[in-house]
């Protein structure tokens, strides 16, 4: 299997299982499937998620770690995810939510398990675009709390991805990123200064 699946900090899957445990926090969730699921309801495949910031025109940035992801598994399928967050007093619990990146993101890790190179996955969220990648990290042992995408990493954008961006296909970190800086290109209101 060439996916390293790092562990997650166990503050932060704590904080997952007590929010499964708890029916407050699943009621509230306002995901009709983790509402409905038949049977027991496990977290799976945390990954960790980084958001990348302040996008230049060479496809650098700030990427930082914000949280953990896990898959909320019944049965054969995820059916919900569930987000921790890092705080000053350590991981909480953020929320759980459905959505097409749930299948998306199972879809992408399926795919990059048949790639050839082992791989750290991760989740890199742009959110001046509103997108979201699986981050496959070409150093299987690094600390998932640190780093910028390397121009040998891997980015798979997951559906929906931004128009003209095709999702599920894998790019290079230093083909993909300079174009997303042409997306984040700001067009001066009429009357600003350009």
């Amino acid at each position: 299997m060439p996916l390293h699946v790092p562990p997650a900090p166990a503050p932060a899957l704590r904080t997952v299982l007590t929010a499964l445990g708890s029916p407050t926090a699943v009621h509230e969730a306002r995901t009709p499937a983790l509402k409905n699921a038949q049977g027991p309801v496990t977290p799976e495949l945390p990954l960790p998620v980084h958001v990348l910031d302040g996008i230049t025109p060479e496809g650098t940035g700030t990427a930082r770690l914000t949280g953990w992801r896990f898959l909320i598994r019944c049965g054969d399928r995820a059916v919900a995810a569930a987000e921790t967050r890092l705080t000053p007093d350590g991981w909480a619990f953020s929320h759980f939510f459905e959505g097409p990146y749930i299948a998306s993101t199972e879809l992408a890790l399926r795919q990059a398990d048949l790639m050839q190179q082992p791989y750290q996955p991760r989740l890199l969220s742009v959110p001046e675009l509103y997108m979201l990648t699986l981050w496959l990290h070409a150093d299987p042992t690094a600390d998932t709390a640190a780093g910028h995408p390397a121009p040998a990493d891997v980015l798979v954008p997951l559906a929906p991805a931004p128009p003209g961006i095709a999702a599920h296909r894998p790019h290079r970190a230093a083909d993909l990123l300079p174009v997303l800086t042409t997306r984040l290109a700001r067009v001066p209101l009429l009357g600003s200064p350009a």
